[in-house]
């Protein structure tokens, strides 16, 4: 974002200006207040899925406490008048050093999920990292960002031959990077999710890349083994409820879902498909056999794995400890994030995510050798809000912060934030 585009200081004139027409803005500009005013419009079990992390949540709070370790040393007399955000990754120039993370279940935010996250990312030239546990499948969000770059996200699950089809259908729908999350090849004991009795995916939401797939298809119509009997629910009027509105929501005509009881034999078989434990680094030979697209890890915290990654070809690392949704008491992304910069030393990108909220963040993170990094929660507070326009305003709103940040700091561009710019407080 360059000063003779719309820059940060326009971003503000019209929230201002906007101002004595009494217009506020259409999402909270801060933080907090834009996350409490998600949460009045999205259900409790949407809001608990959304915003929970694993067990009593101190991953999240460790996220967040590690910023506040750095301090920003602006420096003055820079001539900062013009101002370039752009950043290459892969060999394509991005506007701004960020992407927008892979979050699943959208629908629980708004029923455009990932379509009005997708045209709003395309809209402000933000590349969008397509979720495995969309509600939308990769294709329609493809054809509704025309030429706006995105990535893929992998959950690698038990079957090669689906992990091969999600691959191949990235690479036809445009996608520039496959990035397979590894921490979560089994899901966290999530308090808020446990207590609500709640997980989407058993009623048939967040799983469009599977219904969408040809490969799954064939898959569902196998015979499936036995469910173990503790794996029944019990048959009450509220599960013929979620039952019959699984079968209006389910891909096809409902009378036909109905009768042939598919989405049932989907969902049960998306259960036993579900990512794979035994993942191993020998597996990562396979998928590089499958793509010629650059492979992204997302999940690493130790600089053993980040060197480790780098051997066996990767090309892109996400420090990551997926918002804190994963392992109660992990170690705060940040925190991790020099260290593994300083593993890779170059031989492959390093991009960032969980805790950042602001535009002084995402300074932080790259001042601490990030190449990018990728926004999460926020995006979908503002999904929640206002739909696409929603997403659109926090994503203009974190541009400006960056931009007035790496401004006021006295960079004129991305690559003048380094690390003696901070100061640390630990």
């Amino acid at each position: 974002m360059k000063s003779s585009t719309f820059t940060a200081i326009d971003r503000q004139k019209q929230i201002y200006i906007g101002g004595l027409g009494g217009r506020k803005p259409l999402v909270p500009v801060h933080p907090e207040a834009l996350a409490e005013q998600a949460r009045r419009k999205m259900s409790k079990r949407a809001w608990a899925y959304i915003t929970g992390g694993a067990g009593l949540e101190r991953s999240m709070a460790y996220n967040r406490a590690a910023f506040a370790q750095w301090r920003i040393i602006p420096r003055m007399l820079r001539d900062v008048s013009v101002r370039d955000t752009s950043v290459s990754l892969f060999g394509h120039t991005l506007p701004a050093p960020f992407l927008l993370a892979p979050i699943g279940v959208l629908e629980l935010a708004h029923q455009q999920a990932d379509l009005a996250v997708a045209r709003a990312a395309a809209k402000v030239g933000i590349p969008m990292i397509f979720s495995n546990q969309a509600s939308v499948p990769m294709e329609a969000c493809a054809q509704a960002m025309g030429a706006s770059p995105r990535w893929f996200q992998l959950y690698w699950s038990k079957s090669d031959e689906l992990v091969a089809s999600l691959v191949r259908r990235a690479e036809q729908c445009g996608c520039t990077a496959i990035v397979v999350t590894l921490d979560t090849t089994m899901l966290g004991w999530r308090l808020r999710d446990l207590d609500l009795a709640y997980l989407p995916f058993l009623e048939g939401l967040g799983i469009a890349q599977y219904t969408s797939d040809p490969v799954f298809q064939k898959m569902v119509d196998r015979p499936l083994p036995s469910d173990e009997p503790s794996l029944k629910p019990p048959l009450t009027l509220t599960t013929l409820r979620k039952i019959w509105s699984l079968m209006w929501r389910y891909p096809g005509s409902f009378w036909r879902n109905l009768l042939t009881g598919h989405p049932l034999k989907a969902v049960r078989t998306f259960i036993q498909t579900y990512s794979r434990p035994s993942l191993q680094w020998e597996d990562l030979k396979r998928l590089r056999e499958m793509t010629h697209l650059p492979i992204v890890l997302k999940g690493i915290l130790h600089s053993d794995d980040a060197r480790r990654a780098v051997d066996y070809g990767v090309n892109g690392i996400v420090v990551s400890n997926h918002g804190g949704r994963q392992v109660d008491g992990a170690i705060a992304s940040l925190e991790a994030l020099p260290g593994i910069v300083q593993a890779v030393d170059g031989r492959a990108v390093v991009l960032c995510d969980s805790g950042i909220r602001t535009g002084s963040d995402a300074y932080v993170a790259l001042a601490l050798g990030a190449d990018a990094i990728l926004i999460g929660r926020p995006y979908v507070y503002g999904l929640a809000i206002a739909g696409q326009a929603g997403v659109e305003e926090v994503l203009r709103n974190f541009l400006a912060d960056f931009e007035l940040t790496m401004g006021l700091a006295g960079c004129r561009r991305v690559t003048e934030i380094r690390r003696e710019r901070l100061l640390s407080v630990r």
